[in-house]
C-alpha cells in the first residue's frame, strides 16, 4: 500500500511539475510568439502560472509527506543546503551589484539554475551518503 501511494504522489507531482513548466513557457514566451504584447492575455498567463505553482507547492508537500523517512530525510537534506546555497549566493550577488562591482549585470535565470543543479547534487550526495 505504501509503494502505490508512493507511484501516485510521484505522478502526480511529475504531472503539476510539468504542468508548472508548461505555464511557465506560456508566460514567458507567449507574449512574443502568440498574443502580440497584449498584457490582458499576459497578465492572465501570469496568473495562471502562479496558481499552477501553489497546486505544484501542494503536490510536493503532499509527496513529502507519502515517501518513507529516509527519502525524507535525504531529500529535505537537499532541499536545505539548495535554500542555503540560494540564499547565499542571491543576497552576495546583491551586495555585489549595488557596490558596482561587477562590470555586466547577471541573467536572473542562473540563480534559479544553479539551485538546480545544488538540489541534484546534494540529492546524490545524500543517498550516497545513507546507502
Amino acid at each position: 500500500m505504501q509503494a502505490l501511494d508512493e507511484i501516485k504522489a510521484t505522478v502526480r507531482l511529475a504531472l503539476w511539475t510539468l504542468a508548472w513548466v508548461v505555464t511557465l513557457a506560456l508566460a514567458k514566451f507567449g507574449p512574443q510568439r502568440l498574443w502580440d504584447t497584449q498584457q490582458v492575455a499576459s497578465w492572465a498567463a501570469v496568473a495562471v502560472n502562479f496558481a499552477v505553482g501553489i497546486g505544484w507547492i501542494v503536490a510536493f508537500t503532499r509527496f513529502l509527506r507519502v515517501i518513507d523517512e529516509l527519502q525524507r530525510k535525504i531529500m529535505q537534506d537537499a532541499l536545505a543546503v539548495t535554500l542555503g546555497v540560494g540564499w547565499v549566493v542571491g543576497f552576495a550577488y546583491v551586495v555585489v551589484d549595488a557596490g558596482e562591482l561587477v562590470a555586466r549585470d547577471v541573467d536572473i535565470a542562473v540563480l534559479p539554475a544553479l539551485m538546480g543543479v545544488v538540489f541534484v547534487i546534494a540529492f546524490v550526495v545524500g543517498r550516497i551518503r545513507y546507502r
